[in-house]
Parts: C-alpha cells; sequence; structure tokens
C-alpha cells in the first residue's frame, strides 16, 4: 500500500542546505526532492512546455513510479479555454511522452471564470484526450460548490471518462488573518471555496495549503489525514501536495503528512530515507 505525497515545486532556495544538499546543479535537484517526497505538481507546464532535453532528465532523475502532475498549459486552459485544443495539446503530449507512467495525470486546471455554462466544452475536450491518459480537473466557479445542481452536472461530465475532480483545499489558509506576508499574498491570490473531499475515482488529488506557522498547518489537516486513510483503506490511490504560503517548510511537512497517515495505516509502506544534505563526516 502506498501513498503519494509532494510540493508544488521541487526546487527551493530555503531547502537548500536545510533538507537538499546546498549546492546542487540544476538537472540533479529533482532527483534529491525525489528521496523525499514521491509526487510533485508540474506547474511550470503551464507557462512553457519543456523542451525533450529537459524531459529527459526528468526520466533519468526518478523512477517510473514518481508521479508528476502535469498541468495543462494555458494556451489550453485559459487562452482557448479547452476549444480546438487538438494541435497544442498534441505538441504537449508528445513532449512529456517519455516520462511514461510518471505522468500519474495531466492537471486541467481551469480559470474561476469558467462556470456551468463551459461543461459543454471540459466533456468534448475530455472525450479528446487518448485513453489511458488520466486527466484530474481543478475548478474554481463558486457555482460549482455552492449549487448542487452544477455539483451533479460536474461529476457527470468527469464520470463519463473516469476524469478526478482535483481538490484545492484552502480553508486553513482563510481560517485566521494573515500574519505574514507570504500569507498576505496568498489570501490575494488564491481562491477562498468549501472544502470538498469527495474521490470519483480510483486516484484522488488533493492540494492542501496551510500556514506558515508549521504547527496550524499540522493541525488543520487532521480532516485530511483521516480522509486519506479511509480512501486508502477502500483500495484507492491517492496522491497529496501540501503547500504553505512560503512553501519554506513545505518539504519536511509533506513527509510529516505521511507519517500521520501512516499511524491510522500501519501497513502503509514508508517513504525511502532522504539523501543527506552534506558529505559524511567521521564525528
Amino acid at each position: 500500500m502506498k501513498l503519494h505525497v509532494g510540493c508544488a515545486m521541487w526546487s527551493h532556495s530555503a531547502w537548500q542546505g536545510r533538507q537538499l544538499p546546498r549546492a546542487l546543479a540544476a538537472r540533479e535537484r529533482l532527483r534529491a526532492y525525489a528521496s523525499w517526497c514521491n509526487a510533485v505538481e508540474g506547474n511550470t507546464t503551464f507557462y512553457a512546455t519543456p523542451s525533450a532535453d529537459t524531459v529527459r532528465s526528468w526520466v533519468e532523475q526518478t523512477e517510473p513510479d514518481f508521479r508528476l502532475l502535469l498541468k495543462l498549459p494555458k494556451a489550453i486552459t485559459h487562452e482557448r479555454r479547452l476549444a480546438d485544443p487538438d494541435g497544442p495539446l498534441r505538441a504537449f503530449l508528445d513532449v512529456v511522452e517519455p516520462l511514461g507512467p510518471r505522468v500519474h495525470a495531466l492537471w486541467v486546471q481551469l480559470p474561476s471564470s469558467f462556470g456551468p455554462t463551459d461543461l459543454g466544452a471540459l466533456a468534448a475536450f475530455l472525450h479528446r484526450t487518448p485513453r489511458g491518459l488520466r486527466c484530474a480537473v481543478e475548478v474554481r466557479h463558486p457555482a460549482f460548490f455552492e449549487d448542487p445542481r452544477w455539483q451533479h452536472r460536474l461529476e457527470g461530465v468527469l464520470g463519463d471518462v473516469g476524469a478526478e475532480w482535483a481538490t484545492f483545499d484552502t480553508t486553513a489558509l482563510f481560517a485566521a488573518p494573515p500574519t505574514s506576508a507570504a500569507e498576505r499574498e496568498a489570501w490575494e491570490k488564491k481562491p477562498r471555496l468549501p472544502r470538498r473531499s469527495r474521490a470519483l475515482t480510483g486516484h484522488p488529488v488533493v492540494r492542501y495549503i496551510g500556514r506558515d506557522d508549521p504547527r496550524h498547518t499540522e493541525e488543520s489537516w487532521r480532516h485530511w489525514t483521516g480522509t486519506v486513510a479511509d480512501w486508502l483503506r477502500e483500495g484507492r490511490s491517492p496522491t497529496v501536495f501540501i503547500h504553505t504560503p512560503d512553501n519554506d517548510e513545505a518539504l519536511a511537512l509533506a513527509r510529516r503528512f505521511h507519517d500521520d497517515v501512516r499511524t491510522l495505516v500501519p501497513e502503509l509502506e514508508r517513504l525511502p530515507e532522504p539523501v543527506p544534505t552534506g558529505p559524511p563526516t567521521l564525528f
């Protein structure tokens, strides 16, 4: 039994010299990160399709069971709003094809203006994606959370093709006023929506954002440790990403989340031991 956990990125300056070795070449950073976590969000692909050389380096640095949630390029989701996607989608899929099973799902993150009247475009897009390629759809329009009719319609569209409704839980972030510059920025940029914790498939995806104080982040994720433990007992294979506004402690927190779930599900496979941050010493 395996739980995949990760962060929003695999390289962050605050981790260098603390969790990860300080002097790492760009082509070694994912390898070091992958000794801490077994999944990562592929946010960079939203802004640009990676080169073939970059994709090869990702393959070289990870095992086949490492999970990448690759965000579709904004040209597809935000500029075209899923209309006429065949050209850019095919180009994107061709480039990332060498990743093979590492592409756990295509992350279809939609703008907050993408609402109930756009469900036809979403249905058409999902039917165009290759069979066997999993999709995780993240919506931010309030109607999908506040109106049971549209929630049911969206679940129907996703269920028709076996796509998952990816959860982005910001309730801990907005539970109290911000106390840092990073939290204030997150308050301005992150969606404020009700928590949703219903899995549609055997591969639920959760993106959880806490606070910069690790204690508050841990206290607020108890809902998710219990939910994820239930999913594992049901035979599902969840992936959970841990964020904080500044992400300084996110790497360690992702492993701590895994540990907390393992206390509820002792048969859960342990994460590997991380690479040391520096060379071994005699004393």
